[in-house]
């Protein structure tokens, strides 16, 4: 058998064995010279007696039993005794199974933690023995938690090569001590004189789903995860949330991105509620006779590397339009709920990107609490001409009014019906609604249903030939209709003096343009306008009553 130069192993040509040369070979079975490496050394652990080699006990010192048996060595050498008699056993009161794997790592096998429970055992007895190498192993490991009632082993590194925002999380925070160093374990603990270590739950979360866990754990690694549907996507967002894994939830909240052919750009959808102070920002795009124009754009912090142009997604039936004698020239947004206060927050966002001061005028975003001057404002008023947002409905919007397609060339037939000095008919044919002088007390001429002839009578399946009648009855506003027994009157007339649409949802661009109408006391020249790309609207409670479902379908 020979060995080949430079330490490396050399092949037996006969057996086709390969072999480690001698200097290797002493690299890594060198044992250091603490103990006599043929002595035996008695140690009992609780109830059960262990004999462990000086060699086994060197090879990983200096530890607590190095230690003591070298003060017994010497202090038999001083006194001219024999180390044979003179050594006493040493009696621990810990526990004899765990320290059968600690012996096990001394005479030089791998010891792999099995669950969660025998983790923090070696953890714990590793650092009171001072076992150095054991420990440094330990450190190593993958980190054994309960989540539910079903153990995990987490990979130390995962955290940091899953991608940024995924560190610090709940693990690295709460659980600090296994992902540490050596030296900073148990901080501000004084060692000198320490009887026993403190004890040390293994770690386990009980509360949290194990199933869900799997699933984000598996998206950790760098695999992708199938999309059940909403509700799946909320559990996983949710447990994300709690786990503080930041960089994953951006991944996982809804999205949509993808390059605009016609436009030329790419551009990414997104909910209102998802979108981040610090992934707005405002490309400038310059046109001739507005060089002050710009466009919102959005990268979603830790999951993208650039800037696309934000579509913002608005639901809840939180948005209401108020439309104009202008018509679609004339279109004006307000908001409701807490989703008024978020749009707020995002146009003094987009402010502060623009290096807009902030005003003392109100703005419109505050008109549900109050109306003008209920609140101070601030800078996103700058972004504001007027009291309501203004809206622009592009001709290339998709827009569905109550279940039917809605182009621009209608706001002008079904946004301001004319309606007679006197009196307006309604859709019964005979009956007048009272105009503001009858209705105050003066004489009236208005028929009621109950006082027409019913030998003139139309029939309820007779079709009206009046050419007056309206044939679409979408286009032609209700006047007769008053609030029910018990319910109080609430004014919906426009701000505007026109119609009002509720949007069910509605995706929007956000555009920076020259203010048209400035403000005066503003002093502003811009403001952000939402751009019209997809609405889902009602023109009425009928028909958003007609839309509604039934409870278990």
């Amino acid at each position: 058998m020979t060995s080949s130069g430079h330490g490396v192993p050399a092949r037996n040509g006969e057996h086709g064995v390969s072999v480690i040369s001698a200097s290797s070979h002493q690299r890594i079975v060198h044992i250091p010279n603490i103990l006599p490496h043929e002595r035996v050394f008695p140690i009992q652990i609780g109830t059960e007696l262990f004999k462990l080699s000086g060699a086994s006990l060197s090879s990983d010192a200096p530890s607590y039993f190095s230690q003591y048996f070298l003060c017994q060595l010497k202090q038999a050498s001083d006194a001219g005794q024999d180390p044979s008699t003179a050594i006493r056993t040493l009696y621990i009161d810990r526990d004899p199974v765990t320290f059968k794997d600690i012996s096990l790592h001394l005479q030089g096998y791998h010891v792999r933690p099995r669950d969660a429970t025998h983790l923090v055992r070696l953890f714990a007895d590793a650092q009171f023995y001072s076992l150095p190498k054991l420990m440094s192993q330990l450190y190593e490991e993958p980190i054994h938690i309960t989540i539910g009632s079903t153990p995990f082993q987490i990979p130390r590194e995962i955290f940091s090569l899953s991608g940024p925002g995924n560190t610090p999380n709940f693990f690295t925070l709460g659980f600090a001590m296994f992902f540490s160093n050596p030296e900073d374990l148990f901080p501000g603990l004084d060692k000198e004189g320490l009887i026993r270590p403190p004890s040390i739950v293994a770690p386990n979360v009980p509360n949290r789903s194990a199933e869900v866990f799997q699933e984000l754990l598996h998206m950790l690694r760098g695999y992708p995860v199938k999309i059940r549907d909403e509700r799946h996507r909320q559990e996983l967002l949710k447990d994300c949330r709690w786990y503080n894994f930041k960089g994953l939830e951006q991944r996982l909240i809804p999205h949509e991105k993808g390059f605009n052919q016609v436009r030329g750009r790419e551009e990414i959808v997104l909910g209102l509620r998802d979108i981040m102070k610090s992934g707005i920002s405002v490309a400038n795009e310059p046109v001739e006779g507005d060089p002050l124009a710009a466009w919102v754009n959005y990268a979603r912090p830790y999951a993208d590397d650039k800037a696309m142009e934000l579509v913002l997604e608005i639901g809840e039936e939180a948005t209401q339009l108020h439309i104009g004698p202008g018509g679609k020239e004339e279109v004006r947004a307000e908001f409701f709920t807490d989703i008024k206060a978020k749009m707020a927050k995002l146009f003094e966002v987009i402010a502060t990107k623009l290096n807009l001061p902030p005003f003392t005028q109100p703005s419109g975003l505050l008109m549900a609490k109050g109306g003008r001057g209920s609140e101070p404002s601030t800078s996103r008023d700058a972004l504001l001409s007027e009291d309501l947002v203004r809206v622009i409905l592009d001709p290339e919007a998709s827009i569905t009014l109550d279940g039917q397609p809605w182009t621009a060339d209608e706001s002008d037939q079904t946004a301001h019906p004319s309606l007679p000095a006197n009196g307006t008919t309604n859709n019964t044919p005979g009956t007048t609604i009272p105009s503001a002088s009858s209705s105050s007390g003066g004489p009236s001429t208005a028929e009621t249903p109950d006082s027409i002839n019913p030998s003139t009578k139309p029939s309820p399946f007779q079709q009206s030939s009046s050419p007056d009648e309206n044939p679409n009855p979408r286009k032609r506003r209700r006047l007769d209709s008053s609030p029910p027994y018990g319910v109080t009157s609430v004014s919906t007339s426009s701000p505007l003096g026109g119609e009002q649409w509720i949007v069910k949802t509605g995706q929007w661009r956000l555009r920076i343009q020259s203010s048209p109408n400035p403000n005066p006391a503003k002093a502003s020249v811009v403001e952000c306008c939402l751009v019209a790309v997809k609405l889902d609207a009602l023109s009425s409670e009928r028909k958003r009553n007609e839309r509604r479902g039934f409870l278990g379908g």
